[in-house]
């Protein structure tokens, strides 16, 4: 569910329609919906209510400072996985007290900003990342709350690139080898044991992998228990997926009632991390028509918008609906490509694509763009970077101006070597 609309067929963001925008801030924008991301916050957290909890908004799926601001003033606390993050959440007012620290390859300098902000938890990846937090923290003379990722290898049914509970996968620490890295850590006077930690992907629809990620984590903890090792929290990390064209993920409540189901007598302290479900359809890209070429029976509708601005189509086939912004209910459809400038074929939003009949100049917007569309931008073809928007009712504010062509390569240096 979103709040973009149409009024008297034309496409808005709330009620600011996004043609006032696009003449005002121009094109590719980025637009988000306060309202929205509002709503999926206060569905996540109800969806848990009655059991003490955490949400961690996942700062990866969309990291403007004002998106971070608005979530840290309804409670959130944030997932973090580099350094930067932690910054922005830092300089948008948030709670690094709330945050969880993940990451398969945290540095020292990361390790040791997040313990002097006071991080709730370094969830630890490996037996050398343990070593290295316990290394960090006797340097500084303070104990660091620790929390195990673990692997429960669990296929979560998504994108092989965003599956991140399998046994293949790079992430977390396996099963078996678990419950000695915990005795390692309880044993250390500079890691404090207080929490598990398990994330098996992005985009996921049903609530059954949840369930078996979550049963598994739970024996752990048993036998933990029986060890002597008494854990405060459980991470049951983020991947409740969205609608991005006809499917049907499991809803918040449904979600929440499983978690709450499997944790119930525990007395552990639930963490969620929740990215895509809170920002991903609360957001939508913006772009202008700029032309229409044909090659035999092949339309191409060329648009402002490009794999740098958008990477997903590229990288992940994703679907994203695209919409014109006018009224279109009487247009002839076509089937056509949606491609951008940049000297890629991989450069395209869509392939194939039934869309109404566009012209030259015209506005279309790309639905379901909150979660991973600005924070995997690139300058690829030396492209600036589109503005950000947030739209709050009638109301809207630029919360990043469009990149600069200077800003490009302000930082670089004409260095004139062995003449």
């Amino acid at each position: 569910m979103n709040d973009f609309k149409r009024v008297n067929g034309e496409l808005c963001a709330e009620d600011v329609p996004l043609a006032q925008i696009a003449q005002a801030v121009g094109t590719p924008t980025y637009i988000y919906s306060q309202a929205t991301i509002t709503r999926h916050f206060h569905a996540l957290d109800q969806a848990l209510a009655g059991v003490p909890h955490t949400i961690c908004y996942a700062v990866k799926a969309c990291s403007n400072l004002a998106v971070l601001s608005l979530l840290g003033r309804l409670g959130s606390g944030f997932d973090l996985v580099s350094l930067g993050e932690l910054r922005r959440v830092q300089a948008a007012g948030g709670d690094a007290r709330k945050a969880v620290f993940s990451g398969v390859g945290k540095r020292d300098d990361e390790i040791a900003a997040a313990l002097a902000a006071g991080v709730l938890c370094l969830n630890l990846e490996s037996a050398g990342e343990l070593a290295r937090v316990e290394r960090v923290a006797r340097a500084m003379g303070v104990r660091a709350p620790v929390s195990l990722r673990v692997n429960p290898d669990v296929d979560p049914k998504t994108h092989k690139y965003i599956a991140t509970g399998l046994r293949e996968s790079k992430f977390g620490i396996a099963m078996p080898d678990a419950r000695a890295l915990y005795f390692q850590a309880a044993a250390s006077d500079y890691l404090r044991v207080v929490g598990i930690d398990c994330h098996i992907g992005s985009q996921i629809l049903e609530v059954a992998p949840f369930a078996e990620a979550i049963a598994k984590v739970l024996e752990l903890v048993a036998d933990l228990r029986t060890d002597g090792i008494t854990l405060e929290h459980i991470d049951v990390g983020g991947g409740l997926g969205i609608c991005y064209s006809d499917e049907t993920p499991a809803t918040p409540e449904v979600w929440g009632a499983t978690v709450k189901s499997l944790v119930a007598g525990t007395g552990l302290h639930v963490i969620a991390e929740p990215g895509r479900v809170i920002v991903g359809n609360a957001g939508l890209l913006l772009t202008r028509v700029i032309g229409k070429k044909q090659h035999d029976d092949k339309v191409f509708v060329i648009v402002d918008a490009a794999m740098n601005d958008l990477v997903r189509p590229a990288l992940y086939d994703a679907y994203h609906a695209i919409e014109p912004v006018a009224p279109h209910a009487d247009r002839a459809m076509q089937t056509v490509d949606v491609v951008g400038p940049v000297c890629e074929s991989g450069d395209f939003l869509a392939l194939d694509r039934p869309l109404p009949d566009v012209h030259e100049g015209e506005l279309l917007a790309v639905l379901g763009a909150g979660a991973y569309g600005m924070t995997m931008a690139s300058n690829y073809n030396s492209r600036p970077r589109p503005a950000e928007v947030l739209v709050s009712g009638a109301q809207w504010a630029v919360v990043r101006p469009r990149e600069a062509l200077e800003a490009l390569w302000q930082d670089e240096v004409v260095a004139v070597l062995g003449d």
